[in-house]
């Protein structure tokens, strides 16, 4: 099992579509700093399947204005909740 961490949005980069083409069926994704963004409809519609595996940091969606508008399935994460993700899985894969 693979931690994903995404810092781009979905509205301005096909980096998301490379991402969710290389993840296992029991892989996670992290959304990071601009890539939060890809919480909010219509964004977020491309993560969908990844309902229960989609986290977003927490301190980045309040520092975008986003706290209250993710999609209601994203799972937002404090940097515990973070720290707690990379320990889960094996390796954690960076798409900057």
């Amino acid at each position: 099992m693979l931690l994903h961490l995404l810092n781009r949005s979905p509205a301005g980069s096909r980096l998301p579509e490379d991402v969710l083409r290389a993840m296992g069926p029991d892989d996670r994704l992290l959304l990071i700093e601009s890539g939060v963004y890809g919480a909010v409809s219509p964004q977020a519609d491309c993560f969908k399947t990844l309902k229960g595996r989609c986290y977003a940091l927490q301190d980045d969606l309040s520092a975008r204005g986003l706290a209250e508008r993710h999609a209601d399935w994203i799972i937002p994460v404090d940097m515990a909740g973070f720290v707690a993700l990379t320990a889960e899985t094996q390796r954690t894969v960076s798409w900057y």
